[in-house]
């Protein structure tokens, strides 16, 4: 195994930790969400892969499903958990933090992407996948509010979200950083 398939099973050990910390709050009903996002994720995954707009070549571990079936199980639905629950309460709040949530995770997928165990086809690219990132988890927020009532929930405290405060400031680095990053993949990929 290499680096990145040894970081893989990392992701889906630490994925599988943070999944059982939200279902062991509340067995039935962060259970209930983990399996409706991990069907819903596997599912778009599955079909995508099928359709044939991405695919998982020269994958060790893709033959025990490991990635990206095992990968998909774990993060999506431990993503959406922890949104749900710590997501602020106000919408003008939601917005930036689950805007900080995707472009972490667009992050990783061009990190994947340059790796032999991710490719994008000629139909797909990464504004598409930004924006099923965007309604996958602001429709699981949606449904999320339905199932988890507020006493399981922790939100962040909008007054954290004010200039200066912890979440400004971490949202703003990430933002920040992850644009730049993008600025940097746009240009290396239009001169290649």
């Amino acid at each position: 195994m290499d680096f990145i398939e040894i970081t893989m099973l990392f992701m889906i050990a630490a994925g599988s930790i943070g999944c059982f910390y939200f279902i062991r709050l509340d067995w039935r009903r962060f259970g209930f969400l983990f399996i409706i996002s991990l069907l819903t994720a596997n599912l778009a995954c599955y079909m995508f892969t099928r359709i044939g707009l991405y695919s998982f070549p020269n994958n060790v571990l893709h033959g025990a499903f490991l990635i990206p079936y095992g990968l998909v199980s774990t993060l999506f639905p431990f993503i959406v958990m922890f949104g749900v629950r710590y997501s602020p309460e106000r919408w003008v709040f939601k917005i930036p933090f689950y805007w900080t949530v995707i472009h972490l995770g667009v992050l990783g997928e061009v990190i994947l992407k340059n790796t032999t165990i991710f490719k994008f086809e000629d139909e797909w690219n990464l504004w598409n996948s930004y924006t099923l990132w965007w309604v996958f988890f602001l429709l699981f927020e949606i449904l999320g509010s339905k199932i988890i009532p507020p006493y399981l929930r922790k939100p962040i405290l909008s007054e954290s979200f004010r200039y200066g405060k912890w979440a400004w400031i971490v949202v703003h680095v990430i933002l920040i950083l992850t644009i730049f990053l993008a600025g940097v993949y746009t240009g290396v990929t239009l001169i290649n």
